[in-house]
């Protein structure tokens, strides 16, 4: 990393970006360790272009957290060979011996008990928008975006953001290019000459730490009481942060994520299959944070209260989901994560299957690393007894059932019986179906019996069941951490920047 510092009469003051004294208390004089980076505005914006005049070393170091010390990340493929290894060989075991179908059946009975919790929940009610008459208590609210090589949605988001019912002087979107060789860097200067509440922040030639590292590398420079985050695809209403802000009102609640919404759904089977996927989702973080369980963070469309935020020592740079692994770090730290179903940030799902495949061995990787790095504060009980035992539920049916599929399988197959783990599978599709279903129609409003609407959201359900079992391919991630160092780099999605639509709420 290469050296730097703040000059005399530094163009900070000259943007007049007015970085409150709470943003800056508690670095104190790390700027050794920062790294390069460049803000970009154009004069018509009500800023300063600083390509040619200074260069800013904004990358203030985000002060670390006790509570996750470097060290808890090392060791990921020695701690993975241990869980693969007694899993499988569970798994074995529990063939051979006669009371092993007794043990799986006492974990789903205790599993169905949570379940059946989770299926009967009454979600909270969405608090009241943010009223007119309040407007000048309105909070700061900075909106980020990491973006590499997003010429063909950015703008899109741009746009969106920049309408938003939101007072201009409230809030600022920062659009972080990270080194992109497209036409990515122009779009950008041209829509600041537009839209005064559009920062640029070009990242230097040695930035790392991915999207993690862009993120952490403006958040000094951010003014908003709440943080948000969001994909370059991403597509929002007018009305989204009146919504959201409202949610953070009990002082517990140290983030929100919006619902996420497939908006070129109608393409093909791929893209249906992950409407219904996002339906899921949103009916079990409804339903989890009803009982007292686990809300999880998306990426896109999650909103941080920035105290939250810096207690967790910011996003962590060494992991490959920033939002799965800043999910757990927040319960962890004793904070609440809530769900906004309406209105959703839309996105574009990904079109074929080996897009899919990408994106999910990404997703699953990252989410399985997070309980390998946080473990033994897991088992400490760190949160309540509550999030510890839902975060148990799901690991069991998102983790372990994949994983024992090969070894169970197989020794099926050379004892001639049925699987050992039927009931734990059992358990899980009959949650998927019924979850996906509820979903389905919440995410379209439909309260009232029709035969048709029924019948075609019950056809999208069996269609989506079938997709979902791409999971069951997720055991490989398990095997491959095992044998093979993963290298962290920012393997993004490629948008193609096709017309989305977006709900209203």
């Amino acid at each position: 990393m290469q050296e730097s510092s703040w000059p005399e009469n530094s163009a900070r003051s000259e943007l007049n970006l007015d970085i409150p004294p709470t943003v800056l208390e508690g670095y104190g004089n790390l700027l050794s360790n920062s790294r390069e980076g460049k803000i970009f505005a154009e004069p018509a914006a009500g800023a300063v272009n600083l390509e040619a005049k200074a260069e800013l070393p904004v990358a203030l170091p985000v002060p670390a957290s006790p509570l996750f010390p470097q060290n808890l990340y090392r060791g990921r493929r020695g701690k993975a060979a241990i869980v693969l290894s007694a899993v499988w060989g569970s798994t074995i075991a529990l063939h051979l011996v006669s009371w092993g179908p007794w043990v799986v059946w006492g974990l789903t009975g205790l599993l169905w008990v949570q379940a059946f919790r989770v299926v009967f929940a009454v979600p909270k009610p969405a608090p009241a928008p943010l009223s007119d008459d309040t407007r000048e208590d309105w909070p700061y609210v900075s909106l980020l975006v990491a973006a590499k090589n997003e010429e063909a949605v950015i703008g899109r988001l741009v746009k969106s953001i920049g309408d938003l019912d939101y007072p201009i002087d409230r809030y600022e979107l920062w659009a972080i290019d990270d080194r992109s060789t497209d036409s990515t860097p122009q779009v950008l200067e041209q829509l600041a000459k537009e839209y005064p509440q559009l920062k640029i922040f070009r990242r230097g030639e040695n930035a790392s730490g991915g999207k993690s590292g862009a993120l952490n590398q403006v958040l000094p420079l951010t003014r908003g009481e709440f943080i948000a985050v969001f994909d370059a695809d991403a597509t929002v209403t007018p009305d989204l942060l009146r919504r959201v802000v409202p949610v953070f009102d009990r002082a517990e609640v140290g983030a929100v994520q919006v619902r996420k919404a497939i908006a070129n759904a109608p393409l093909n089977f791929w893209t249906r299959s992950q409407e219904a996927e996002m339906a899921l989702d949103s009916f079990f973080q409804q339903q989890r944070i009803a009982i007292g369980g686990i809300g999880e963070l998306r990426g896109n469309g999650q909103f941080m209260r920035r105290t939250a935020l810096e207690s967790c020592g910011g996003w962590n740079e060494e992991t490959i989901t920033d939002d799965l692994d800043l999910t757990l770090r927040l319960h962890l730290d004793s904070w609440d994560i809530e769900f906004l179903v309406f209105p959703p940030v839309a996105e574009e799902g990904v079109t074929n299957p080996k897009a899919l495949w990408h994106q999910r061995n990404r997703w699953a990787e990252g989410g399985y690393q997070r309980y390998l790095d946080y473990w033994q504060l897991i088992v400490r009980n760190r949160m309540d007894p509550g999030k510890t035992w839902d975060l148990f539920g799901f690991w069991v049916t998102q983790y372990l059932l994949p994983t024992v599929a090969f070894p169970d399988c197989l020794m099926s197959i050379l004892l001639r019986r049925m699987p050992i783990a039927s009931p734990l599978t059992v358990m899980t599709v009959t949650l998927s179906v019924v979850g996906m279903f509820v979903g389905l129609r919440r995410t379209r409003k439909e309260t009232k019996f029709e035969v048709k609407r029924v019948f075609t959201t019950l056809l999208q359900t069996l269609r989506g069941t079938v997709y979902m079992f791409h999971w069951l391919l997720v055991g490989v991630v398990t095997a491959r951490i095992s044998v093979r160092p993963k290298r962290l780099k920012w393997v993004k999605t490629v948008h193609q920047g096709s017309d989305l639509t977006i709900a209203k709420s």
